[in-house]
């Protein structure tokens, strides 16, 4: 069988007319066909076919490979190009995009940064700090019974109000009246006296009269220090102790109270699936898309060249090493194979590494880090700067 090899020149636009024209013929120029109907990419087909068959030494020496053959590659190294991009994207901005929507094109597009994420993070701290959090804090209550000491919480509110679920207490309101609310304690001396005093402004009548009064903000300070003080000193007996949801309270009840508490349920803790879905979690549903070709600059372009070539000098080796020589009359001619496989590899190696170390200096960590260079050079260059004395 003969096959045919590389003529010397190709035509991607008649190829890519002949397969996607209705009805279509022939077949289509790319494997994947996703950059076929850009323009640009077209018209750089046939160039870069050209330019890596005649860096293999056509046509001095035959290249055993068909146009279909470099234009795998141009394809393969432009979705490299652009797989790597996106790659460093996710890296750099994976953070902020979490739990954004999975509908809308990231590529080409400046990423706003935010505290979003790390704010879910502390989140958690918060539920159990009850300064915040994801998860919902409840209210409940009981009512307490004359000369009764334990309650069992599960028992009288968790399996009627939460059934199925283990709840977890936060808080106990098992406290007096704030102080501000008892602003007119007796302990303070709001008596008869002071009645008196106001009877004789004029003042008695009206409530509460002790605002008319002409206080510094300090003196009502000082009183409701002075009854929280009175709580803690004087009736530091009121108090509970609760383990395991098993509440005991001190001193026993003389009379019937209604003691209220804060509580999560534990399922609602241990919930991962706190975010709605079609939402952004990890790569697998990160919406960058492939490069748009005519889109790329010149950079771009010049880096998928020549990652082609390497594709190309590691295929064309790969098809040389199916006979390692060839026999001609009177000699053997001994193909290149392994030297152009090695070298294709090596190619491809050195163009990611450059590419890689390109990519990581234009993260936002790197562009920090050349920033804080740049200052202290700058800094260290201009304490050189001689300082004129200035003689008033």
């Amino acid at each position: 069988m003969n096959i045919p090899i590389w003529p010397g020149s190709s035509s991607f636009a008649a190829m890519s007319a002949s397969y996607y024209k209705v009805p279509s013929t022939g077949s289509r120029p790319t494997p994947f066909g996703f950059y076929d109907l850009d323009t640009s990419f077209a018209a750089d087909a046939d160039s870069v076919a050209n330019w890596c068959a005649n860096k293999l030494g056509y046509p001095i020496m035959s290249v055993e490979m068909q146009d279909i053959n470099f234009y795998a590659c141009f394809e393969e190294a432009v979705t490299e190009f652009g797989h790597y991009i996106n790659m460093y994207n996710a890296k750099d901005y994976m953070m902020a995009l979490q739990g954004a929507s999975t509908g809308s094109n990231l590529s080409n597009r400046l990423i706003s940064t935010n505290l979003g994420r790390t704010v879910d993070l502390a989140k958690n701290y918060g539920t159990e700090a009850g300064s915040g959090g994801n998860v919902t804090w409840k209210t409940g209550s009981i009512m307490l019974q004359p000369d009764v000491q334990a309650y069992d919480l599960d028992l009288l509110w968790a399996n009627a109000k939460e059934p199925g679920k283990h709840i977890e207490v936060k808080r106990i309101y098992h406290d007096f009246t704030p102080a501000i609310a008892r602003y007119f304690d007796p302990y303070v001396g709001t008596g008869a006296g002071t009645q008196q005093m106001l009877d004789s402004f004029g003042w008695g009548s009206m409530s509460p009269a002790v605002s008319f009064l002409v206080m510094p903000l300090y003196a009502d300070l000082l009183r409701i220090q002075a009854i929280e003080m009175n709580d803690q000193i004087r009736k530091s007996a009121y108090t509970f102790e609760l383990k395991n949801n098993q509440l005991k309270i001190f001193p026993i009840p003389a009379a019937e109270i209604t003691l209220n508490f804060d509580y999560i349920t534990t399922e609602d803790r241990s919930n991962p699936l706190k975010t709605p879905a079609g939402v952004i979690s990890d790569l697998s549903n990160l919406p960058y898309s492939k490069p748009v070709y005519k889109s790329l600059s010149e950079i771009g372009k010049v880096w998928i060249y020549k990652f082609t070539l390497a594709l190309a000098t590691q295929l064309q080796g790969v098809i040389r090493s199916k006979y390692s020589t060839v026999p001609i009359p009177g000699a053997d001619v001994t193909l290149n194979g392994a030297d152009l496989i090695t070298q294709g590899r090596e190619d491809k190696a050195a163009l990611i590494t450059e590419l890689k170390e390109s990519l990581e200096a234009m993260t936002r960590k790197g562009q920090m880090e050349q920033e804080q260079a740049i200052a202290t050079a700058m800094n260290y260059q201009l304490s050189k700067v001689p300082l004129l004395i200035y003689i008033k």
